[in-house]
């Protein structure tokens, strides 16, 4: 069957998250004066944080920590890589960084270009995240992009996350598609590939950041721009 709907995965594919969590946290750190406070260069903090926060993510995906742990965790551990235990500051950077980064919606580039035009063919879209119920519409809707959607899937939705397949039947059940007329597109190998593999549905992987993964007939991408190659 003809490619009907189109599913995307959010952060890192649409609405460039690590852009807008590096401002953001930049932000935060200039008001707490934390170089002056502690001797700490941002961009090395930031380089830890990222390592945390990532690994951290992975582990919720994997169902091993829930986002309490990891709310409580992300800061506190890279302020504790440079020696400063402090709870209530990283608490600060938590609640603040949550609330602050809807401030920042930077698109990747090319997102809105993409989403105008596969909906000018006629495409129905949607999306599918991982990310916290709470802040996924709010960033579509600030970033202008929620117009595009037809539905909005957050993990929170229905309890668990990529790669589990309950999410993407959920979506899918969501927006009365059939896994043979969809397609999902994003850039985490495990959650979005993996999970769409393992499910029964055809994906393009937005290899953003270029792992160069390989996989005999698997549709890739580097730039958004690329969709029109497929679609």
């Amino acid at each position: 069957m003809k490619i009907q709907h189109i599913f995307f995965d959010l952060d890192n594919t649409l609405w460039d998250h690590r852009k807008n969590a590096y401002l953001t946290i930049n932000d935060l750190f200039k008001k707490q004066e934390i170089t002056l406070h502690y001797e700490i260069d941002f961009e090395e903090f930031h380089s830890v944080y990222h390592d945390i926060n990532e690994s951290l993510w992975e582990k919720i995906r994997d169902g091993i920590i829930d986002k309490e742990y990891l709310r409580k965790h992300r800061f506190y551990d890279t302020f504790r890589h440079f020696g400063v235990d402090d709870e209530e500051l990283s608490q600060y950077f938590e609640e603040h960084f949550l609330d602050k980064i809807l401030n920042h919606n930077e698109l990747v580039e090319g997102a809105e270009y993409i989403l105008e035009y596969l909906k000018s063919r006629h495409y129905t879209l949607h999306i599918i995240s991982n990310g916290f119920q709470e802040v996924t519409e709010r960033k579509c809707i600030l970033s202008g992009i929620d117009k595009y959607f037809k539905t909005i899937t957050s993990a929170d939705s229905i309890g668990v996350r990529k790669p589990n397949p309950k999410i993407f039947d959920y979506s899918l059940g969501l927006a009365e598609a059939k896994k043979e007329e969809s397609i999902m597109i994003g850039d985490d190998w495990i959650a979005d590939v993996v999970g769409s593999q393992n499910y029964g549905l055809d994906v393009i992987f937005f290899d953003v950041y270029k792992e160069n993964k390989q996989e005999e007939g698997l549709k890739a991408i580097t730039h958004l721009l690329q969709i029109k190659e497929y679609l």
